[in-house]
C-alpha cells in the first residue's frame, strides 16, 4: 500500500483536482446558483494563479509532504497509532475525523485571532464565489496550515493512506462547497447532514460579519452544529446576499498583486 501511495500520489492528487474542478465548472456553467457580478476572466486568472503559486511554494519550502511525515512516523514508530494495537483501517478512519476537526478549529482560530485573520481574509475578498474560490488562500496561510497538518499527522502516527485520502477529500470538497451550483433544496437538506454543501458554506462568505463567522466546516458539517457555529441560511437569501468583505469592494483585490498584499492592508474587514 505504501509503495503504491509513493508511486502514484501525484497522479491521484492531480487527477482528483482536475476531475472535480472540471465537473464543478461544467455544472456552474449549466446551472448556476447566483448571477456573478465580476469579470470571470479576471477572477479566474487571479484565483488559479494563487493556486499554482501555493502549490509551488509548498514544494519548495517543505522537504517532505504530509504523506511523507506519515511514512516517516510509521518507520520510526512515532505517534499514537504506531504504538497501540489498532487496525490500519480503524486508525485511518479516526485520523480522517481528527484531521477534519483540526481544519475546523484552525479555520475558526484564523477568524478570531487578528494576526491570522490578516492572512485568511484574502480568501474572503473574492466578490463572487465559485469553484476557483475553493483554492484562493494566501501562500503564508497555506504554509502555516501545512505545518499544523504535519504536526497532527506526526502526533497521531496516522496511516499514509488516510493522509492521501484526507488531502484528496479536502481539496475536492473545498471546490464542491465553494461552487456556484444550483442544487435541489431537498437534496441539499439531506446532504448537509453528513457533508458541507455549497448552500451551507456560501453563508460563510457573506459580507455580514455574524454570517462570515459561521459555518467553518469544510468536509464534515457536524462541528458547526456541535460547537454552535452553524447558520442554516443567509438573512438576505442566496440570490440577494452580498459576497465578500465590507472594506474590500474594489475589484483590484481580485488581481494577484493585490491579493498577496491583503495582509498588509490596514482595513480589518
Amino acid at each position: 500500500m505504501n509503495m503504491f501511495i509513493i508511486d502514484h500520489e501525484i497522479f491521484i492528487r492531480l487527477g482528483s483536482f482536475f476531475g472535480v474542478f472540471s465537473i464543478m465548472a461544467f455544472w456552474e456553467s449549466r446551472a448556476p446558483r447566483r448571477v456573478l457580478t465580476q469579470s470571470k476572466g479576471i477572477r479566474w486568472f487571479g484565483n488559479l494563479s494563487i493556486t499554482f503559486l501555493d502549490g509551488l511554494l509548498i514544494r519548495v519550502v517543505f522537504p517532505i509532504t504530509a504523506i511523507g511525515v506519515a511514512l516517516l512516523s510509521a518507520k520510526s514508530s512515532w505517534g499514537v497509532f504506531n504504538n497501540v494495537t489498532l487496525s490500519p483501517w480503524m486508525a485511518g478512519l479516526i485520523a480522517l475525523v481528527v484531521l477534519d476537526l483540526t481544519i475546523y478549529t484552525q479555520h475558526l482560530l484564523f477568524h478570531k485571532i487578528p494576526l491570522f485573520w490578516r492572512l485568511h481574509r484574502m480568501h474572503h475578498t473574492d466578490l463572487d464565489i465559485d469553484v476557483t474560490t475553493g483554492a484562493r488562500f494566501h501562500p503564508v496561510e497555506i504554509m502555516l496550515s501545512m505545518g499544523i497538518k504535519m504536526s497532527v499527522v506526526a502526533i497521531l502516527g496516522a496511516p499514509a493512506w488516510s493522509i492521501l485520502a484526507f488531502e484528496v477529500l479536502l481539496n475536492a470538497t473545498s471546490m464542491f462547497n465553494h461552487s456556484n451550483i444550483l442544487m435541489n433544496r431537498d437534496i441539499d437538506r439531506i446532504l448537509r447532514t453528513f457533508l458541507v454543501t455549497p448552500d451551507m458554506h456560501r453563508v460563510h462568505h457573506s459580507v455580514i460579519t455574524r454570517e462570515t463567522d459561521s459555518n467553518f466546516g469544510f468536509n464534515l458539517p457536524w462541528w458547526d452544529r456541535l460547537f454552535g457555529t452553524y447558520r442554516a441560511q443567509p438573512a438576505a437569501g442566496h440570490e440577494a446576499m452580498k459576497i465578500g468583505l465590507a472594506n474590500y469592494r474594489d475589484p483590484k483585490w481580485l488581481t494577484l498583486p493585490w491579493m498577496l498584499a491583503v495582509p498588509l492592508s490596514g482595513k480589518y474587514r
